[in-house]
């Protein structure tokens, strides 16, 4: 066994971090891992997000059905976006499709805005269509990684209406996961907590492999966790009190 060390700090980055009108981005996120990934539409991803995504669209075979609206936004992109749609739609439907600047995703590079290629694309609502290819992609979605994050039924618990076009990167297998229980992140979360480190773990079989999820709870500025010799494994804050670890066991 060797023994990890849980700065603070972490409590807020990693792939699992919960942003909403809540929890805001508490952490500046490090532009080494951000790069252009679209030319044509000037939308940058998180490196491994990009990875995931272009491989998901190459499994489904999409070539210009599906193209990139919106990915990673500085805080002053996301304060103009914000504002611009204060004055061309108003509050109210603001407040229902864009996030309060340092309250986004986008601001995290794990989230991608998606749509039909069509001459017209809206920006703040484009189409994402239920059928076709774009069904397809919502169904292997979660094997590479990536949850619908904003569900019809869910719009108590997200504060966010629902939004069929925005698709967040969490990782596998959590995404397996939530999208099986039908979870949206926010209840993700939570549920994750009943799994508390040292005690019984979630285990999930892949293949040849368990891998177990527990959640540790930050209490001190430095936090100190055992990790198996030569097995795998993720430590993601969840920006609220504590951090995930996946572990993978052969």
């Amino acid at each position: 066994m060797k023994r990890l060390c849980l700065d603070k700090n972490q409590v807020y980055s990693g792939e699992l971090i919960l942003v909403n009108g809540d929890n805001p981005i508490k952490k500046m996120i490090s532009n080494k891992n951000i790069s252009l990934v679209d030319k044509k539409s000037n939308v940058y991803l998180n490196k491994t997000v990009d990875y995931m995504l272009k491989e998901l669209l190459f499994e489904i075979g999409s070539r210009d059905e599906i193209i990139y609206v919106s990915g990673y936004r500085t805080l002053g992109e996301q304060i103009k976006i914000y504002n611009d749609s204060i004055v061309e739609n108003g509050e109210f439907f603001t407040n229902k499709y864009v996030a309060l600047s340092n309250h986004s995703e986008h601001q995290t590079g794990l989230a991608i805005d998606l749509a039909r290629n069509d001459i017209n694309i809206d920006f703040i609502r484009p189409d994402f269509p239920l059928d076709g290819i774009y069904k397809e992609f919502r169904e292997k979605a979660p094997h590479y990684g990536f949850i619908e994050r904003y569900l019809k039924d869910k719009e108590n618990i997200t504060k966010i209406s629902a939004e069929p076009w925005h698709f967040r990167y969490v990782g596998f297998p959590h995404s397996e996961i939530i999208s099986r229980n039908n979870f949206v992140l926010e209840e993700y979360i939570e549920y994750i907590k009943d799994f508390k480190y040292s005690k019984k773990p979630l285990t999930v079989k892949d293949k040849n492999l368990n891998i177990e999820i527990s959640y540790i709870c930050c209490e001190n500025d430095k936090n100190w966790i055992a990790i198996p010799d030569n097995s795998p494994y993720t430590v993601s804050g969840n920006n609220i009190d504590g951090y995930i670890l996946t572990l993978w066991r052969t």
